[in-house]
């Protein structure tokens, strides 16, 4: 994949990534947190994949991605490192409201989730424009 592919890759993560956010804020304001968390989830896991695309590289497994994010940009503090735990957090959340039948979801945990996709999406853009 040539630079100029990867870039365009990157760029359209980059919009699934808003689009993820968008949806995620409609479901929360229809107090459908479980869907808001897992549209929130992808937002981050997006985003992730927008920086991966520059490499370029890419796995198939969301486990592969996010382990590789932490390794190369969280540990390396191209990311800072608070993020990477609310990278981690957001993935187990996510889990738990699409499969954890007794998960008890929290509307302001919710909330956090959809403000760190947009945290993330922010540095993301930054590092993005930077590169």
């Amino acid at each position: 994949m040539n630079r100029k592919v990867s870039k365009e890759l990157s760029i359209h993560r980059v919009e699934q990534a808003k689009e993820n956010i968008e949806e995620a804020e409609i479901l929360y304001k229809m107090k459908k947190y479980k869907g808001a968390n897992n549209r929130a989830y992808y937002s981050i896991f997006h985003s992730i994949k927008a920086v991966l695309a520059l490499e370029p590289i890419d796995f198939r497994k969301h486990k592969d991605v996010i382990a590789y994010f932490n390794k190369n940009y969280i540990h390396t503090e191209i990311f800072p490192r608070k993020m990477g735990h609310k990278i981690a957090d957001a993935s187990t959340i996510r889990e738990d409201s699409d499969y954890d039948d007794e998960f008890v979801v929290n509307p302001e945990k919710t909330l956090e989730q959809i403000n760190t996709a947009k945290e993330l999406l922010k540095l993301v853009q930054d590092y993005i424009e930077k590169n």
